[in-house]
């Protein structure tokens, strides 16, 4: 589904992402880990459009996507769940997860019910200001936004940062049932090493602009990608 084929990333004169390679397929929860600052972001905003490559592709579904806009990656299925939530702290929830339809055909501008059986909590809050939420309950609300999309992509960056721990425990489970579904591909940026190891079929692990550990979920070795988290 998503090939990320030796990029370079640049920030001005600085290089962000040297020749990185990911793969996510359909069905499947691809981990990327690593220290604060080694071009996890990057990757993902890369792989959203958000920020240009200086060279390599990224391939969605056999198409080099490498230099269309983000809003026209939106359409082609990939939804981002930004780092910070980044919802909308003045529109009630209902509008924040209708901020969703953006990219999608008009007969599919309404949100799902599996939204609100996978996130309680927001059926009950439909007519609070986002900002008014809780840090958890922001970030259930932005990965309800990012699925009113019908991704066939969905990009968490670390959906766990300042979560208390029975949201995380809600969030893996709900990132459980999406991969067990079968209709999308899953690239989740993560620090916490415990819920990566038990979310990845596969994983990545960058340091300094750079892959430097990937494989299997099953074949990751605790120890080396520990190496990788510790400051």
């Amino acid at each position: 589904m998503l090939k990320v084929e030796n990029i370079d990333l640049h920030y001005g004169a600085a290089q962000a992402l040297k020749s990185v390679s990911l793969t996510a397929d359909i069905g499947r929860v691809t981990c990327l880990l690593g220290r604060n600052g080694v071009g996890k972001t990057s990757t993902l905003r890369a792989v959203a459009g958000q920020q240009p490559i200086s060279s390599g592709q990224i391939i969605w579904n056999g198409e080099d996507i490498s230099a269309l806009p983000a809003h026209a990656r939106a359409r082609k299925g990939i939804a981002v769940v930004p780092q910070g939530r980044e919802v909308f702290p003045l529109l009630t929830v209902k509008e924040n997860l209708e901020t969703g339809y953006a990219p999608i055909k008009r007969k599919d501008r309404f949100v799902p019910d599996t939204i609100f059986e996978l996130f309680p909590v927001l059926k009950d809050m439909l007519s609070r200001r986002g900002g008014d939420l809780s840090g958890g309950q922001q970030q259930q609300l932005a990965i309800a936004r990012a699925l009113v999309t019908r991704p066939q992509l969905l990009v968490l960056d670390e959906p766990t940062e300042g979560i208390q721990p029975s949201i995380i425990k809600d969030i893996g489970r709900a990132i459980s049932w999406l991969r067990d579904q079968g209709t999308m591909a899953i690239v989740l940026v993560e620090q916490y090493f415990e819920f990566a190891r038990d979310l990845a079929d596969d994983y990545a692990v960058m340091d300094r602009g750079e892959v430097v550990l990937a494989g299997t979920g099953k074949d990751m070795a605790e120890n080396e990608v520990r190496r990788y988290l510790t400051v």
